[in-house]
């Protein structure tokens, strides 16, 4: 599979069809052309642009989205398909095996509820990756290729994203939900991670396509 990171947390994957992982409103837009699937992994608008996913669904007939049903709540008047997703639930979109993880976004503050995420393992039978949402749950039992690791976040500090990266252990890791950072603590986040997080590591462009 072929993927491509554009801004944030939108991810953009293409082998039998094209898959889009949380394309929100700091994401191009453009990463919904031709979209075949999307994986939604909370209602948080960063992660979730429900005028963009309707408009794309418009224009393509068929498009599934696939998300728990708070999320598919969002999309009462959605032109195309939903599926809820349950965290421990496996199924198949575009020829990919998908298994969902977790449960709950992390902790914002004390005052604030908490709402639901899912984590998606996505995985073509010969290499996957992983997307957090915003959440540093590991997939237990996983053996994780390459890992999305949410760099910079309200609900986040360095810290936590680095032994997140231990815990999980993937052959590779990238950026992601880093939208919100100027270049400067960019660099510094980026050099922590390079020389803590145990794996090969390294921040995107937007457009940036993986080998």
């Amino acid at each position: 599979m072929r993927i491509t990171k554009y801004s944030h947390s939108c991810l953009r994957v293409e082998g039998d069809g094209v898959l889009v992982v949380d394309p929100g409103v700091f994401s191009e837009r453009s990463a919904l052309d031709g979209v075949d699937a999307v994986l939604v992994t909370h209602e948080h608008p960063d992660h979730i642009a429900v005028a963009a996913v309707v408009e794309a669904a418009q224009q393509r007939p068929g498009l599934h989205v696939y998300a728990h049903p708070d999320v598919l709540a969002l999309l009462a008047d959605f032109p195309g398909e939903t599926v809820p997703v349950e965290p421990g639930q496996r199924f198949t979109a575009v020829g990919l095996n998908i298994t969902a993880y977790g449960g709950q976004h992390a902790v914002i503050h004390p005052d604030i509820p908490r709402i639901t995420n899912v984590a998606y393992l996505v995985d073509d039978g010969s290499t996957n990756f992983y997307h957090p949402g915003d959440s540093f749950q590991v997939p237990e039992g996983a053996s994780v290729e390459t890992l999305f690791a949410p760099l910079h976040a309200p609900w986040a500090k360095v810290s936590e994203t680095i032994d997140f990266v231990r815990q999980v252990k993937p052959g590779r890791a990238f950026a992601l939900h880093d939208a919100l950072l100027k270049e400067n603590g960019a660099g510094l986040y980026d050099n922590l991670l390079g020389n803590l997080g145990g794996t090969d590591y390294a921040r995107l462009a937007p457009g940036t396509v993986l080998a």
